[in-house]
């Protein structure tokens, strides 16, 4: 949208102020206080040691419904003191939505993450549920659904009582009541998501939203990789302290001498906690990502969304451990799609790994199919279709009365 000639600001805790600067995006500090520098790191060491469903509970009730209640306390000002006249929101930013709501903005929401289906017409995002269309298949998708709702409630709670204090009229038992009218825009490309029956309205699968661009440079000593076949490894940047996970994978690549992996394990573990390393693995505490799946043969993953779509641009085939929030549904698709296996921590063994090793790089078919995916993704220009989609849907919505009498009002608190 900048390179377009629109004016960015890119409002945030201040935490995300580096990577945002990176990306060359100007930036806006809010809920400074509640959540200062180093307060999403401090957060998140909680969830460095969980798995599966407690990874998702544990945010939803200790986290996301404390950063809800400072965003809503806080945004309305930042949004005004910025001059913002449109809003583009991540959803899992839950219920921001609800300031531009009462402010009369437009705005646009950003599935980052997998889409989370709470309606029970497909499977929810937070299990590893198959995808199919039996009745066996879809009782479990409700039932799946009904879970996610679960867990999902305590956030909402806080924009119950923001809406009731507001004015704000809202149907509490539709889950997609406050969702965007004018576009809800997932990375995801179409292709690799299920068949989702209910979708929320004006609904668009863009595509990936990454390119080479925009990244604070990661140093490597390139001179290290020696051409043999190269598996890159991560477990991502937040769910990525369990040691005992980073012991089977260092095991099962020792079992592949005639390939080179690197391994990036991030800040949460100490190298003297994983055991033995072979001599074939280079152990970084970061990675330059993108250019390592350039390269690599295949790629040993938590599934997250968007190391998934990364290594699907490049075309490489993947070997998932997914962890939690909605690591589960993506390694669904990355078996329902042929593009790699999946084996879950529960049932994670040094024999299980190094056989979904052996099978995804000796069989030729899954890394035709994330070939075919590396095409499909560069055909579809995802951030294109994204950026065109947001300036169709809000060029021709102005300043409503509601959001001039807000500006009129903090203006004249503030003079």
């Amino acid at each position: 949208l900048q390179s377009r000639g629109h004016k960015i600001v890119f409002i945030g805790i201040p935490d995300a102020e580096p990577i945002v600067r990176a990306a060359g995006l100007n930036f806006v500090p809010f809920c400074e206080k509640e959540y200062p520098a180093g307060a999403v790191s401090n957060g998140y060491a909680n969830l460095t040691k969980l798995s599966g469903l407690e990874v998702v509970e544990y945010s939803l009730r200790e986290m996301h419904p404390q950063r809800c209640r400072a965003t809503l306390e806080h945004l309305e000002d930042a949004i005004l003191k910025s001059g913002i006249e449109a809003m583009v929101i991540d959803t899992i930013h839950f219920f921001a939505e609800l300031v531009p709501m009462k402010m009369g903005l437009p705005y646009v929401h950003i599935w980052n993450v997998l889409f989370i289906d709470r309606t029970g017409s497909s499977p929810s995002c937070f299990f590893t549920t198959p995808v199919g269309s039996t009745p066996e298949a879809l009782a479990k998708n409700l039932e799946t659904a009904r879970e996610t709702n679960r867990i999902l409630s305590p956030v909402a709670e806080p924009a119950k009582e923001y809406a009731a204090k507001n004015g704000l009229d809202i149907d509490w038992n539709d889950p997609y009541a406050t969702l965007s009218k004018l576009a809800v825009i997932t990375q995801t490309p179409r292709e690799f998501d299920c068949t989702i029956p209910e979708l929320p309205t004006k609904f668009v699968y863009a595509g990936p939203f990454h390119d080479d661009e925009g990244r604070a440079k990661i140093p490597f000593s390139w001179e290290r990789l020696t051409g043999a076949p190269l598996i890159y490894a991560s477990m991502g940047t937040l769910l990525n302290g369990m040691e005992h996970v980073y012991r089977y994978i260092l095991e099962a690549v020792g079992r592949f001498p005639e390939t080179q992996i690197v391994l990036s394990v991030g800040k949460n573990i100490s190298l003297s906690d994983i055991g033995f390393i072979p001599s074939n693995v280079i152990v970084v505490p970061r990675a330059p990502q993108l250019e390592m799946l350039k390269q690599a043969v295949l790629c040993i993953t938590h599934a997250g969304h968007n190391t998934a779509l990364e290594s699907l641009a490049q075309g490489v085939p993947m070997v998932a451990i997914p962890v939690g929030f909605d690591q589960p549904g993506i390694a669904a698709r990355i078996a329902h799609h042929g593009v790699g296996e999946f084996v879950e921590v529960g049932e994670l063994s040094t024999d299980r790994l190094a056989d979904l090793i052996n099978k995804v790089m000796r069989q030729p078919h899954y890394r035709e199919n994330a070939q075919r995916f590396k095409r499909l993704i560069a055909d579809i220009q995802g951030l294109d279709v994204a950026a065109e989609t947001i300036e169709d849907v809000l060029k021709t919505h102005t300043w409503t009365p509601s959001r001039l009498q807000n500006v009129a009002n903090f203006l004249s608190e503030h003079s």
